[in-house]
Parts: C-alpha cells; structure tokens; sequence
C-alpha cells in the first residue's frame, strides 16, 4: 500500500475499516513530529511485527504549560513524510500517516490554561503527580487525554512508545488496562529501548534541535550522571550514594542545572527508599536537566528491563 495521509478521523476511518476487513494488523506509533532516528526505531519495530504501519504527527496543545515551548516546538511535516516514505522492512512500508488540526482533536477547543479549559479530559489518578508530574504539573492529563482520543481514532493492534518518555509509556499501558481498552490492550503497547546518539550517549529527542551547539557539548552529562549512579550501584552502594555520584557529575558540568534524579517503583512511580533490587524486579533510575534553556530527560533501567519493555 502506498502512504496515504489523513486529516480528519472520518477519513481515516474508512481507510482502517479497510484494513479491519482485509484482517490486517495495525500497527502504531504516537509523534508530535519533527521526526530523528528514535522515531524511525520506533517504526521499524512495528514494520517488522505488523500487516500495516500507522504514525499520527500531532503537536498536542493540552500537554504544554501556559510558559512552555508550544508555539516553537519544531513542525517538519514535509521532512518527517519524506522519512516515512524511506523506511522499509521486508517488503512492508509506512501505511498511512494522520496529521489532524487542534480543531479535529479538540472538538470543544482547547487552551493553555488549564482553569479555562472545557470538554472531556483523562487523568491517571495518583500516578501522574510522581517523577516528571512533579516537575510538570497536569503533563500528564494532557498526554493521556490526547493519546485516549488517537488510540480511540487509529484502533492500533499494537503501538510502541519509546523508553526515552518511561514514565510516559508506562502510564499509557495502566491507562489501556484501566480503561479497559481493545486498541491497545495493555500487553501490545510496547516500550521500545531509547536510541541515542553513537558518538556521546545523548538520548535522541525532538528539543535536541534547540540546544546551541556549546550546549549540545554538555547535554550527554544527564546520561553520563544515570550511567556513574548505575554503577554505584552495581557495586552495592546506597540508594543515596548513588543519587550523589549522578549529581557530582551535573555539578561538574557547566551551563547544566539540575532538575531532579531519582529511583522510582516502575508501577507506582513512588521514589524507592534504597532497598535492595528484588531479583525479579526493576527500578527506573531517571534525570532531568536544563541545559541553557532546553529541559532534557534521559532514565535507565536497573534490574530487569525486559519486564518493562514488553
């Protein structure tokens, strides 16, 4: 099948009842565009276990603060079409790409502000105030609430979400069981290892693009900080012992603040209070960093990662 594009759900409706009547899997990958090699992973994976590939390009309103970067988050449509187009695997290419309006998104408008805002929204109580929902307040409604209308929208048979965004893609997987979803069930959202960049470790990200090129010298530190505390505690440190190595490395590096790093239950978000790794277990060691004025978020996996993955 040729790439096809869609901008309205109607559309893509009678393309996917199509596929639903040619008994094709689908499968689904989630963007905001502005698409690099992590993406690209993201959609060689569904290549690879799908009939079909869909990839929605949407810059969601509702998960940006009033102060954030909404108006300047990069927009490459046509670069991003280009790219799909490009990749293959075994014979089988990009599908179909949706790329709705706010408008077709959010029916009854949307705003920054969240006290002005009206229509339906979706919270995962409890869980979204812990790790990054501490730093960005209501994050995590907006994320959940858009993906719930793209998943309602695209019916994927699976969809994958990149471990760079864990907590992100660990909620989405909660939010499918506790809503009972079909498409996705919980087991076919799949958390796909973080692609970075071969010479420095740098996780690939969309806001890479802003960081000057001073500033993109000491952006990989967040992932050298996680890598000094994976050690540590590989060798039987402290919880504590380790968060310190990991901020000695930030403290070292210039032009980088510290937002926060820290160990969390992979279910429950909670910080960890340095137990020991059950053997059977993970922990989510994660960091944030401004770097000028570009916030960065990297994680790593202790313990079993293969049970996080899926």
């Amino acid at each position: 099948m040729t790439l096809s594009t869609f901008t309205t759900v109607a559309s893509y409706r009678h393309w996917r009842q199509a596929a639903r009547d040619a008994r094709k899997s689908v499968g689904y990958v989630a963007t905001m565009g502005a698409l690099h090699d992590g993406h690209l992973s993201l959609v060689q994976r569904s290549l690879q276990e799908n009939d079909l590939t869909v990839l929605s390009i949407f810059v969601n309103p509702a998960q940006f603060a009033p102060h954030e970067d909404l108006d300047t988050y990069p927009k490459t449509l046509e670069n991003d079409l280009r790219l799909l187009a490009e990749q293959t695997v075994e014979g089988r290419t990009v599908s179909a790409v949706f790329a709705p309006t706010v408008k077709e998104m959010y029916p009854s408008g949307i705003t920054q502000d969240p006290t002005a805002q009206k229509g339906t929204f979706v919270e995962v109580k409890g869980f979204g105030d812990e790790m990054e929902g501490k730093s960005r307040p209501l994050f995590f409604r907006g994320v959940a609430t858009v993906v719930t209308k793209l998943f309602n929208a695209i019916e994927p048979t699976q969809t994958y979400f990149g471990q760079k965004d864990i907590q992100q893609a660990l909620l989405l997987r909660r939010m499918c069981r506790d809503l009972l979803l079909s498409h996705p069930t919980p087991e076919n959202l799949h958390i796909v290892p973080t692609r970075r960049d071969h010479t420095d470790g740098l996780a690939l990200s969309s806001r890479n693009t802003y960081l000057s090129p001073e500033a993109r010298l000491v952006a990989p530190k967040l992932y050298a900080a996680l890598q000094s505390a994976e050690t540590a505690w590989n060798a039987g440190l402290t919880k504590a012992e380790c968060i310190e190595k990991a901020v000695e490395v930030i403290r070292g590096a210039p032009g980088v603040r510290l937002d926060y790093v820290e160990m969390n239950d992979p279910d429950t978000f909670e910080a960890l209070d340095g137990a020991s790794i059950a053997a059977d277990g993970a922990v989510i060691l994660s960091g944030a960093v401004w770097v000028g004025t570009t916030r960065l978020i990297d994680n790593i996996i202790l313990g079993d990662a293969n049970k996080i993955w899926g």
